[in-house]
Parts: structure tokens; C-alpha cells; sequence
């Protein structure tokens, strides 16, 4: 290992929203203390326009901008372009690849997490998660009449509806669309998106229940929208029914076709096998071809037992932590997800050594109302209340868990629709204890709040219903909500009055 250059009183490493906020958070407490951020890239991620929706709730974008813009912010910080090499924490010291080593007195990986691919150096299947892989997608996406989606988790969502002129084949593992963010009645708000007009808006209706046909294990839809078109668009076609926010806005997400919009929707299955077309010729199994086809680069043959053909194959199946290379030569200890463990002070099992944002896994005895979901909300929180852990520890100033913990709050936009989570908004860990209230306005809005002992303990806002703070108020203060009833969700009643 080569001398070691200087040692800086933190270290963060990532460029990434939890390790820029990290960054901020700590040269604004201290700002005479020396802050290095290791980050490969010479672009880091800023979080502009934010706004305190309300106690828990924030809304923010984010936006890569040049490195020296933090620099000439904070006058003692160093930004290191370089990836690390390796981490000894025994010695405090970070090795970068091009040779160079630093020294810390407190560390915080901030590394983020990667795509977890379907298939490793495969050129046909690409993971979207920066925007390096965003731009390739794009310049993949113009020459391309068909593509097959993978995945069910956010980043599919955003693509399978901003993608045009493109026929998208999506392959789902659950029953019903989103199943990371919502329940089938949500799923089946949001369907009608994908077709041509828009749906019409009748008066509210308020239900205690809401029940939707599954689609059949292999079951599949076809949804197609184009601009042009005037009349009825074509309906279901067979049985059953660490990117930005935003990331796609200002990103021409178009295909090779003249159609707007075509998706295919195959549910409950996932990939069995990748062929190559040269595969598939030389495969005993040519009768994977599906008749009267055009050969395609790729063909990718799923569970129910279809095949289709493609351009090229995306693969939205979630994300791994990143957690190379700084397992080697240490003792950090994992969690079953593999994210590095931290405390309610984001500290590792490694001392001196914080984590923050994808990377890392929450170990500490959560609220009743909080679950870890590795979104952009909580890489910003994670890595700001990082900052201060390391700052106190420091200081020696005593530090509470941040009341950003106390309540989950998630604010997105899926299909075009503004959408609010709060708490165990999908009944998350409360099995058959819990009582679902839902009222649904075709095309407007979706509101569905999760009750258990009469209490309110979730919720899901699709659309401009201005309830979020209010929710967000009945789930903290823990009221009996039992003499309100199905009041609660009545359209024709200000629920604001009710507790002002």
C-alpha cells in the first residue's frame, strides 16, 4: 500500500444523494473540520426545490451538477475523483484505484446499491439505475420496434408508461401492476393509463371493500394508446385483468414504431431462459420461436411457458447493496439483504465507520410505523441524520434517532398520478389484524387507509387529494378513529374540519 497522502477528519465516499447530504450536512455543523468526498464520477447528485410538505413528508428533485459547486460552497472540502480500491479499517486509511491512500478520523460509505441484473455481461439485457445506463437505454430505445420489462418496482412503472413508439412486453412476478407500492385495487386505478382515453370521471364511490378479478397464473393484458387515435382504444386482450424523481422528464423515450403506446402484460411469471437468435436456431428447442415472426436479437422464454422476441431486454428486478470492495480485510457484519448493518446512529459493526442511504440496512428496533425501502427520500434522510451522528460523536454531544424514522412517508409520481405513502400503507407485517378503507374516483384519485384497533396505521394517495397531511396527522397522534366509521372517506365531507 502506497504513503498515505492526508488524513481528513471525515471521509465520506459515494456521490450519490446520501453521501452529498452527508457532505452538507457535516460541513455546516463543522465547518472548520476537513470533509473528503471519494466519488468515481465528476458529477455528483444535488437535491434542489425542496419543500417540507409537512412534519414527515418532503418533496425534492434532484439533479447532477458539477463537483466544484460543493467545493466552492464548503471551503474545506476536497472532492477525490476516484473509485476505492480498498478499505482497512484497522489503520483508518481508504486506498483508491489510482494508488493514492487517505487517511479518516470517522467514515461513511455511502456507495449505493447496483441493478440486480437477470443474467451477468449479457449485451442484449441492460439494468437501469444511473444515468450513464438511462442514456444507453435511450439510445438503445430509438432504434428498437419491440422490448421486454422485467421487474415490478418503480423504475419498471416509470418506464413502462413514459416508453413510446415501442412495443413493451412486461413481465410482472405478482398478480396485479406496483405490487412493491400497491395493493390490486391501486394496480387496477392505474391500468386504464395505459390505454387511449382517458377514463370517464363519475361521482365518488365509497367502499369498505374493494375486490378485483386476479389475473390467472400466466395470465396476460394488452393495453395500446396512440395520440392520434379518436374513439374506444382497444381493451384486455386475454384472462385476468437510484435514478431521480422524475428522471425520465427531459428524456425523449421513444421507439422505432409509429404506435404511441402498445404494453403487454404478463403476470406471475418471471424468466426462465436468454436466447441469443443464434442460440435459438442451434437450440433442439426451436419451437420456442413463436410462428410467424421476425428474428429478433434476443428471445427471452418465460415461466408460463411463452416466448417473445426482442431488441433488447430491461432488467427493473430491484437492486443489490454495493458493498465491494470494502468487505475485504474487514469485519463488517451484513444483513440478510446484504446491506452493511448500522445502528440507530448509522454505525457499522466496523468503528469509525458510518453507512448511509442503498447501501446500508436499518438494524435498530424500528417504529411501528416505518419500514426501510431503499428509495431517494431516504438516502437524502439517511445521509443528512448520518452527518449529524458523526458531527455529535465528535462534538461529543448526545444525538436522538431523527423523527424522520418515526413515520415512513413517500412522495412519487406513477402513471402520471401523484401518489402519497404513508406508514404500513400496504398492511405491511400486520396480517389479518387490520381494516381497509378505500374510495375510488375513476380516473381522479385512489385513497385507501389501513385501520388496525380503530386506529389509522397506513395509508395510499393516488392523485390530488390533499389528504396527506391530514392522514399523516391521524397516524401519529394514534387516534380512535372507531365512532367516524366509513365517514372517514365520505367525498362529500371536509375531513379537515372534522380534525382541526
Amino acid at each position: 500500500m502506497a504513503d498515505q497522502e492526508k488524513t481528513f477528519r471525515f471521509v465520506i465516499v459515494g456521490g450519490g444523494i446520501a453521501g452529498v447530504t452527508c457532505v452538507e450536512q457535516l460541513s455546516s455543523q463543522i465547518p472548520s473540520a476537513e470533509v473528503a468526498l471519494i466519488t468515481a464520477g465528476p458529477q455528483i447528485k444535488a437535491v434542489t426545490n425542496y419543500k417540507q410538505v409537512s412534519k414527515t413528508l418532503e418533496e425534492f428533485d434532484v439533479e447532477e451538477r458539477p463537483s466544484s459547486v460543493l467545493e466552492e460552497k464548503f471551503p474545506n472540502l476536497t472532492v477525490i475523483h476516484s473509485a476505492v480500491k480498498s478499505l482497512h479499517t484497522q489503520s483508518h486509511s481508504v486506498e483508491t484505484v489510482d494508488g493514492r491512500v487517505f487517511g479518516y478520523e470517522k467514515l461513511c460509505i455511502c456507495s449505493g446499491a447496483r441493478p440486480k441484473l437477470l443474467t451477468q455481461d449479457n449485451p442484449y439485457v441492460l439494468g437501469i439505475r444511473d444515468t450513464d445506463s438511462a442514456q444507453e437505454f435511450q439510445k438503445r430505445l430509438a432504434n428498437a420496434k419491440r422490448i421486454v420489462v422485467v421487474g415490478n418496482g418503480g423504475i419498471a412503472l416509470e418506464l413502462v408508461f413514459e416508453v413510446e413508439g415501442c412495443e413493451v412486453i412486461w413481465a410482472v412476478k405478482d398478480k396485479a401492476i406496483g405490487n412493491t407500492f400497491f395493493d390490486p385495487g391501486a394496480a387496477q386505478f392505474l391500468i386504464p393509463s395505459l390505454e387511449t382515453n382517458k377514463p370517464e370521471r363519475p361521482a365518488p364511490c365509497k367502499r369498505t371493500r374493494y375486490t378485483t378479478e386476479e389475473p390467472a397464473p400466466g395470465g396476460s393484458q394488452t393495453f395500446t394508446a396512440d395520440r392520434n387515435a379518436r374513439g374506444d382504444g382497444s381493451g384486455p386482450t386475454g384472462v385476468g385483468s437510484a435514478l431521480g424523481p422524475d428522471w425520465h422528464e427531459g428524456i425523449v423515450l421513444r421507439g422505432a414504431e409509429q404506435v404511441s403506446r402498445r404494453v403487454s402484460l404478463e403476470y406471475q411469471c418471471e424468466v426462465e431462459k436468454i436466447f441469443t437468435s443464434e442460440e435459438l436456431l442451434n437450440s433442439p428447442q426451436q419451437t420456442l420461436r413463436p410462428e410467424n415472426e421476425r428474428s429478433w436479437p434476443v428471445y427471452i422464454q418465460l415461466t408460463n411457458g411463452k416466448t417473445f422476441g426482442c431488441d433488447f431486454v430491461v432488467s427493473a428486478t430491484g437492486v443489490v447493496p454495493n458493498t465491494e470492495p470494502f468487505l475485504h480485510g474487514n469485519k463488517f457484519e451484513l444483513a440478510d439483504d446484504g446491506g452493511l448493518q448500522v445502528d440507530d446512529h448509522m454505525m457499522t459493526s466496523e468503528p469509525d465507520v458510518y453507512a448511509a442511504g442503498d447501501v446500508c440496512t436499518a438494524c435498530w428496533q424500528h417504529s411501528q410505523l416505518w419500514q426501510q425501502m431503499r428509495l431517494w427520500t431516504q438516502a437524502r434522510q439517511m445521509g443528512w441524520y448520518a452527518g449529524r451522528c458523526m458531527a455529535a460523536h465528535v462534538l461529543s454531544e448526545p444525538i436522538e434517532l431523527d423523527f424522520c424514522f418515526e413515520l415512513f412517508t413517500h412522495i412519487t409520481k406513477f402513471f402520471n398520478y401523484k401518489v402519497v405513502l404513508l406508514g404500513k400503507f400496504n398492511g405491511q407485517g400486520l396480517g389479518p389484524d387490520q381494516e381497509l378503507l378505500v374510495r375510488c374516483t375513476k380516473g381522479q384519485e385512489y385513497v385507501k387507509v389501513v385501520l388496525r384497533g380503530g386506529r389509522m396505521v397506513g395509508a395510499v394517495l393516488i392523485g390530488e387529494t390533499d389528504l396527506e397531511e391530514t392522514f399523516e396527522n391521524l397516524i401519529l397522534n394514534q387516534m380512535d378513529l372507531t365512532p367516524y366509521g366509513e365517514e372517514l372517506l365520505n367525498p362529500n365531507i371536509d375531513i379537515e374540519d372534522y380534525f382541526d
